[in-house]
């Protein structure tokens, strides 16, 4: 079995392959079997030069178990996404080129089409703004987050949650989409949006959508 290390850093090169980060911003996590502790990458240090032993273990709270670097600085965003959302197994925050723009606005992405509901609701939140790495954004994180999969971070960035580490990917891929078709769709002029009972029967469809 792969170590679950490894499969951090293959998230994290992955997640900057696709375009979705650039260099050693945004961040990678991952729960442990054990439930009450998490993996998570270490603070600038270039992926493609990570080992094993650079990932950080953590306890839910902040206490470090084991990990030859200091955990990414925005441990407090993880640990608090996973303790209060016990159904998530792995978070993935990345700076991605769309998403930052409409962060940068501090708007959500509203249900311009209906893919909006892979984020689990009928827009895309965005956070309130703190500063990074501080206890202020992780509880803004959890509060945007609530009954949904994936945020936006004012003036920053992009959260997307699942229940393991390709989930999580793919959502931050797919909500990285959706912000470069909003944003294109703005240059012109207000999108049409889809009404609440709309994005209901969609969801309702995407929670039975599956391979045959």
């Amino acid at each position: 079995m792969t170590d679950v290390r490894e499969q951090v850093i293959a998230t994290a090169r992955e997640m900057n392959r696709r375009g979705l980060n650039q260099g050693t911003s945004g961040n990678v996590s991952v729960r442990a079997p054990s439930g009450d502790r998490f993996f998570v990458t270490p603070s600038a240090v270039p992926y493609e030069e990570l080992v094993p032993d650079d990932i950080v273990e953590m306890t839910l709270d902040g206490q470090v178990v084991r990990g030859a670097r200091k955990p990414s600085t925005e441990w407090r965003l993880h640990g608090d996404v996973l303790r209060a959302r016990p159904e998530v197994g792995a978070v993935v925050h990345t700076h991605s080129l769309h998403a930052v723009a409409i962060a940068c606005t501090r708007r959500p992405i509203p249900a311009f089409h209906y893919m909006v509901a892979l984020a689990g609701g009928h827009d895309v939140r965005c956070a309130e703004y703190a500063t990074y790495g501080t206890e202020e954004l992780a509880r803004n994180t959890v509060t945007a987050l609530a009954g949904r999969k994936a945020c936006l971070l004012a003036n920053h960035g992009l959260v997307a949650v699942g229940a393991g580490l390709p989930a999580a990917l793919a959502l931050a891929e797919a909500v990285e989409v959706l912000s470069a078709q909003y944003w294109h769709a703005l240059q012109i002029g207000p999108p049409v949006i889809l009404d609440d009972a709309e994005m209901a029967r969609v969801m309702e469809r995407i929670a039975t959508y599956r391979r045959e």
